[in-house]
C-alpha cells in the first residue's frame, strides 16, 4: 500500500509524470484547488475539490501527467488487487469477484465530509518519525474502509428510490442543503426546491444518508468545523459562527456530543500531537 500527498504551493500550474500500475488500484483524492489528469494528446480529466477518482486496469500500465493548478492539495492512495482482496475476503466487492478481475474499473465520487475530515488530516498533522508510519498505515485502512462502507438504498422498504429521478432530486435536496448549510433552507422549503414532497424528501434522504435531513447537515456542519479546527487558522468562537451557530456555546455542546471532547480540547490534543518531534 502506498500513500502520497501532493501539494502545489506556487504560483503557476506544476506537472508531475505519473504512472496507473496494471493490477494495482489507485484512488486520487482532491483536497483542495483542482487538478488534470492527462493521458495522452487527446484525452484528459479534471478533478474538483472534494472530489475523488479511482483507477483500475488489468491489462497495462497507463502514463499519465498529472497537472497541479495553485493552491491544490491532491492525495493519492495504491494498493494491489491482491492486498485489497485480503482485506475483504468475508465481502468481496463487485471488483474483486473473479469474473471481474480482468474487467477495467472507473469511478468518480463527491469525497463525503467524514472522509474529507481525515484526508485534511494527513495534511495538517506533523508527527515523530516514530509514529509517523504508524499513523500513517492507519489511516490507509481508515480511508478504505469509509470508502467502501457507503451504504445501498433499500428499495423494498422504499419503493419509490427504484425511480431514478426521486433518487436524482433527493441527491440534489442534498446538496442544495449543504451549499446553504450557514442559513439552511426549511423542510417544506427544501421539498418544494427539490421538486418532491416532504415525505419523499424525509424517508428518501434517510434511506440514501442513513440520516435524517437536519441530522446529516448537522454532522457535515461538525465534520467541517473538525477541518477548520485542524487548519489551526481559527479560535474556536470564529468556526461556530463560520459553520452557522449564532451562540457558541450550542456549537461547543454539539461538537462535544459528537467527538466526546470540546473543541478547545480538540485543539490541545492536536498540539500534543504536532509538538511531539
Amino acid at each position: 500500500m502506498w500513500l502520497q500527498a501532493a501539494e502545489n504551493t506556487e504560483s503557476a500550474p506544476i506537472i508531475q509524470d505519473s504512472l496507473i500500475n496494471r493490477n494495482v488500484i489507485h484512488f486520487y483524492f482532491c483536497v483542495q484547488g483542482s487538478a488534470v489528469f492527462g493521458f495522452g494528446p487527446h484525452y484528459s480529466r479534471q478533478i474538483e475539490k472534494q472530489r475523488n477518482y479511482f483507477f483500475y486496469n488489468p491489462e497495462k500500465d497507463l502514463p499519465f501527467q498529472l497537472q497541479l493548478a495553485p493552491d491544490t492539495r491532491i492525495i493519492s492512495l495504491s494498493i494491489t488487487l491482491e492486498s485489497l482482496h485480503k482485506l475483504f475476503t468475508h465481502d468481496a466487492l463487485p471488483f474483486l469477484k473473479p469474473e471481474n478481475v480482468k474487467t477495467k474499473f472507473y469511478d468518480e465520487r463527491e469525497i463525503p465530509a467524514h472522509l474529507y475530515v481525515i484526508l485534511n488530516q494527513i495534511f495538517t498533522v506533523s508527527l515523530s518519525e516514530s509514529v509517523a508510519k504508524l499513523y500513517y498505515q492507519g489511516k490507509v485502512l481508515e480511508l478504505l474502509a469509509l470508502y467502501f462502507s457507503e451504504k445501498k438504498p433499500n428499495t423494498e422498504s422504499c419503493p419509490f428510490l427504484n425511480d431514478q429521478e426521486t433518487v436524482r432530486k433527493i441527491k440534489h435536496a442534498k446538496e442544495y442543503l449543504l451549499k446553504n448549510m450557514e442559513t439552511p433552507p426549511g423542510l417544506k422549503e427544501l421539498a418544494k426546491h427539490a421538486g418532491l414532497n416532504e415525505y419523499q424528501l424525509k424517508v428518501g434522504f434517510k434511506e440514501i444518508y442513513g440520516n435524517t435531513v437536519f441530522g446529516y447537515l448537522l454532522d457535515h456542519k461538525l465534520d467541517h468545523a473538525r477541518v477548520l479546527l485542524d487548519s489551526a487558522k481559527f479560535q474556536v468562537n470564529e468556526v461556530a459562527y463560520q459553520i452557522g451557530y449564532t451562540n457558541p456555546s450550542h456549537f461547543i455542546a454539539s461538537f462535544k456530543k459528537k467527538f466526546g471532547v470540546t473543541p478547545k480540547k480538540y485543539l490541545m490534543g492536536r498540539e500534543v500531537v504536532i509538538g511531539d518531534r
